[in-house]
């Protein structure tokens, strides 16, 4: 599509499935390339745009067998990381943007949601179960900073003595300990931080505006020493591109003070797989193609395998050295046996109090 874009990591923008019409520009010899003073013209950077959205309802729910949660609320809609190989990215073909530069410079923030949760968590109906709380884009991406729409739910949820999980990219998650510690005490909280390399360089180029690998382990070590239960998830493995360092990933983590851990093989969705296969051809042009040649051998030779059981980790000889290596380094690193997400207490939820114009007279 185009040469890497610093600070992003699509480098065009590529139509989404449901667009009628596409445009391309095309030379007409009218333009060389260059202005009236003989310099090269410079396109500019692609800037972050953020559209205020009411949402209808917040809490999404799931049956997938795959994931350890059936519910889960998104602040936002796109995600300023710019990770090259986001599953969620497709998503923004609904909203007819494109799933490349969009994705990752036009977004929404909700900013009902935390009023919009509070009236769905009081409905007389709710049945409570630990809510994932931005799962489709980071919670605490870059914008986050300004909107502060995560800190606003987990303020409900706090109220509520409601139990949540959350993952991350971004130390930014600091800043909420004096929300977090306290529900950790009541153990309604666990926090997962997502680290794929501890390369700098490699990071920049995976998901260019999310936290460095050394602040995401600082802030594990930050967490762990306030009583938030912290765990790491190395996702996505990728590879021949960052396969080689789950154990010292997880080894870091721990370290750090870690307590469960988990992985996630690259997936490749829909708009995602060319997106990808452009980042690699950018990026990494002398493994572009063994990594997808290794990625079909998983997925029984397509790029990608939607089937339950296999999406998450695939299938043959690679799939299952992975698996094992995985299962060897929790061994090493001294990580306890037992269900990651395990440990919430859904027992102490308060239902908040309907909305009503007379609510404090009584």
């Amino acid at each position: 599509m185009g040469d890497a874009i610093k600070g992003r990591g699509s480098t065009g923008y590529l139509p989404g499935r449901y667009e009628v019409s596409i445009s391309q520009p095309i030379d007409d010899g009218w333009h060389d390339g260059r202005a009236e003073n003989d310099e090269e013209i410079v396109e500019p950077l692609p800037r972050t745009q953020v559209r205020e959205e009411r949402a209808r309802s917040i809490i999404s729910r799931n049956q997938s067998p795959d994931i350890p949660f059936s519910q889960s609320v998104n602040p936002y809609r796109g995600c300023e990381h710019g990770c090259s190989y986001c599953f969620a990215r497709p998503s923004h073909a609904y909203l007819n943007l494109s799933p490349g530069l969009d994705f990752e410079t036009k977004l929404s923030a909700k900013v009902n949601a935390a009023e919009q949760l509070r009236r769905e968590l009081a409905k007389p109906g709710y049945k409570v179960s630990p809510i994932a709380l931005g799962i489709n884009t980071d919670a605490y991406q870059p914008i986050e900073r300004k909107w502060r729409i995560t800190r606003q739910l987990l303020e409900v949820l706090a109220e509520t003595r409601h139990p949540v999980s959350l993952i991350t990219k971004n130390a930014l998650i600091e800043r909420d300990l004096d929300l977090l510690a306290p529900m950790a005490r009541q153990q309604l909280v666990r926090v997962f931080f997502s680290v794929t390399s501890l390369d700098n360089r490699l990071a920049a180029k995976l998901e260019p505006r999310a936290s460095a690998p050394h602040s995401r382990i600082r802030a594990i070590r930050r967490l762990h020493e306030q009583g938030v239960p912290v765990g790491v998830m190395v996702a996505p493995v990728i590879p021949w591109v960052n396969d080689h360092e789950l154990e010292a990933v997880l080894q870091a983590a721990r370290d750090a003070g870690a307590d469960s851990a988990g992985y996630v093989l690259l997936r490749l969705p829909w708009e995602v797989a060319p997106l990808f296969r452009d980042w690699l051809q950018t990026h990494v042009p002398d493994r572009a193609e063994h990594v997808l040649s290794t990625v079909k051998q998983m997925r029984g030779g397509r790029e990608y395998d939607a089937a339950f059981g296999k999406r998450m980790r695939g299938e043959g000889a690679y799939a299952e050295l992975l698996a094992r290596r995985f299962a060897l380094a929790l061994k090493r690193c001294g990580y306890p046996q037992r269900d990651r997400h395990a440990g919430l207490d859904c027992s102490r939820f308060v239902p908040p109090r309907p909305p009503s114009p007379q609510a404090e007279l009584f």
